[in-house]
């Protein structure tokens, strides 16, 4: 369970009596999808058949720019949960970021959900002795890639959160 017992109102909507504006939900969203693009190959290499993670990754971005609906998003960002769960290992948690970078649309917490299964992703799917470079450059990368508009949210948010996320955002 990556979301807190409290919920942070930075990252709860305006409409439903936070403070975030639907700009900074849209920027939290484009970075949950790259974040899950990032590792997205490790999936694929598995299941090259199966498109439900891509398509979550890009109803993502769709949601972000207003042409798919939040329910839809929601929903692709399922299948692509339904399609990590019989797997395990990399593949798996690239599976699990795609999902949650769509349920982002949802939930903009989720976003950590994303950043976080893609650093489990890239820590597995090396020998245990090169994991914890593999997690710190992909914590680094996803870091690199956050919009300054949420940058400082975004990185209060990994700092609080991190112990329910598996504490991937130690880098």
């Amino acid at each position: 369970m990556i979301l807190p017992p409290v919920r942070d109102p930075r990252l709860v909507t305006i409409r439903r009596g936070g403070t975030l504006t639907d700009e900074h939900h849209q920027l939290l969203a484009l970075w949950a999808a790259a974040c899950a693009e990032h590792v997205l190959s490790l999936f694929e290499a598995t299941a090259p058949g199966d498109p439900r993670p891509r398509a979550a990754v890009e109803a993502a971005r769709t949601w972000a720019r207003g042409e798919l609906t939040m329910m839809r998003t929601r929903a692709l960002g399922g299948h692509a949960m339904a399609a990590a769960r019989p797997l395990r290992g990399a593949p798996r948690f690239a599976a699990y970021a795609a999902g949650q970078a769509a349920v982002v649309a949802h939930v903009p917490e989720h976003d950590l959900g994303a950043a976080a299964y893609a650093i489990k992703a890239a820590r597995v799917s090396v020998t245990p002795a090169e994991a914890q470079d593999a997690g710190s450059y992909e914590c680094r990368w996803q870091r690199e890639q956050l919009p300054m508009a949420i940058r400082a949210l975004v990185i209060e948010d990994q700092a609080r959160r991190n112990d329910l996320c598996w504490s991937v955002f130690d880098c």
